[in-house]
């Protein structure tokens, strides 16, 4: 089996860590969680948390639909926040990176898992992620190359406080240099 490998502070790297996914019917609160560096469901984290409390490298994975303020106050204690993407559809790990980086204070791995595409990385990055474990079908080296597909945004978003019409100035004549002015 070859080493599984993902894209960490754009450079492509060993992974390090199990992902721990549990089987139809299994429970939360009673399933093992193997030794060494593991990410565990947000359910698992929860159920067991008096349990998994003491380990010195655990990561928590969030799926879609749940809301990563269940994490609130225990950010610090991780080393790996995980976002699913069941399908590359779904947006809404979008918005829980998001709300890691700005609303929690999340400053560690975040990492993006599942159904992860070149295309995406780009709008990952400006959302917070600094890890990606991209489709194993797909060329690792060229996911990479998503990171630089667009060298300017236009949009304010985590990577960049301020919007393009904020940080450059369009030659106007001062009282026109507003908000707005010139569009």
């Amino acid at each position: 089996m070859s080493e599984q490998r993902i894209i960490k502070d754009r450079a492509i790297v060993a992974d390090t860590w199990q992902l721990l996914r549990l089987e139809e019917g299994q429970d939360a609160a009673s399933v093992s969680v193997p030794a060494g560096q593991v990410i565990v469901p947000l359910a698992v984290y929860l159920a067991q948390q008096p349990a998994l409390a003491s380990r010195p490298a655990l990561g928590v994975w969030i799926a879609p639909d749940e809301d990563p303020r269940a994490l609130q106050g225990q950010l610090e204690r991780l080393a790996v926040v995980a976002i699913d993407f069941p399908k590359f559809t779904d947006g809404r790990g979008y918005s829980h990176a998001w709300n890691l980086r700005t609303r929690l204070g999340y400053t560690g791995e975040l990492r993006a898992i599942g159904d992860v595409l070149r295309d995406q990385l780009f709008a990952m990055q400006r959302v917070g992620f600094n890890a990606f474990a991209t489709r194993p079908d797909r060329p690792i080296e060229d996911a990479l190359k998503g990171l630089t597909d667009f060298s300017e945004v236009y949009s304010a978003s985590v990577d960049q406080r301020l919007p393009l019409f904020r940080r450059v100035t369009r030659g106007l004549a001062p009282e026109l240099n507003d908000i707005g002015a010139g569009i």
